[in-house]
């Protein structure tokens, strides 16, 4: 059963918060890296990047055991959040250790820790981790793909230049690219669809792959 309409959409929200939160609600950037980001990693990408919740908690919100594989350091998942309270969590976003003061508004909060409780995909029952491939259906969701995805992103998935082809992602990364047909995308018109069945939009995941 979907959770009520404003619920879905603060748990939608959320999602899109987690993937890049500063374009999500236009908030300007802290200068430099996050102090709690790795400084020998932190030298390899933008600072702004270590201000993204997925750039430490990955996509697949198992930290960096999951999906984010060989990085030497211990930042813990996230996946075990689904299903608990959510004060708790609203309590360590709003914790000094992310350093999100003056940055994330209450609806903020209140968003990104609906999603962490009561919208994480459970990754591994729709991605084989092992060959990364969704566990879905080629064919059946190919309709799906040109009426809903290929309006913008075009028949082969390369239209929108200023991403990668989303083939390419969706083979890399699926797990990246399920959190984004499933919550949208940050900042962007990209319609999510989470008050789909879930198989939907592994399927869709499925052909893109």
């Amino acid at each position: 059963e979907l959770p009520s309409r404003n619920l879905l959409a603060s748990i939608v929200r959320g999602g899109r918060l987690y993937d890049t939160w500063y374009k999500e609600n236009k908030a300007d950037v802290p200068a430099g890296v996050h102090p709690a980001y790795p400084i020998p990693l932190a030298r390899s990408i933008e600072p702004r990047t270590t201000w993204r919740c997925k750039e430490c908690h990955g996509w697949d919100y198992r930290g960096w055991t999951g999906s984010a594989e060989g990085k030497e350091h211990s930042i813990k998942g996230l996946d075990k959040l689904m299903g608990t309270d959510s004060a708790p969590v609203i309590a360590a976003i709003r914790s000094e250790a992310h350093r999100y003061q003056g940055l994330l508004s209450e609806r903020d909060v209140s968003d990104l820790a609906n999603f962490l409780t009561k919208g994480q995909p459970e990754m591994d029952s729709y991605i084989d981790r092992a060959t990364k491939k969704a566990r879905g259906g080629v064919g059946a969701y190919e309709s799906h793909y040109h009426t809903i995805c290929a309006p913008c992103h075009g028949a082969l998935g390369k239209d929108i230049r200023t991403m990668p082809p989303l083939g390419r992602i969706a083979t890399q990364d699926p797990w990246r690219a399920l959190h984004g047909i499933v919550n949208g995308h940050p900042g962007e018109a990209m319609p999510a669809l989470v008050a789909f069945p879930r198989e939907m939009s592994v399927g869709i995941l499925a052909y893109i792959q």
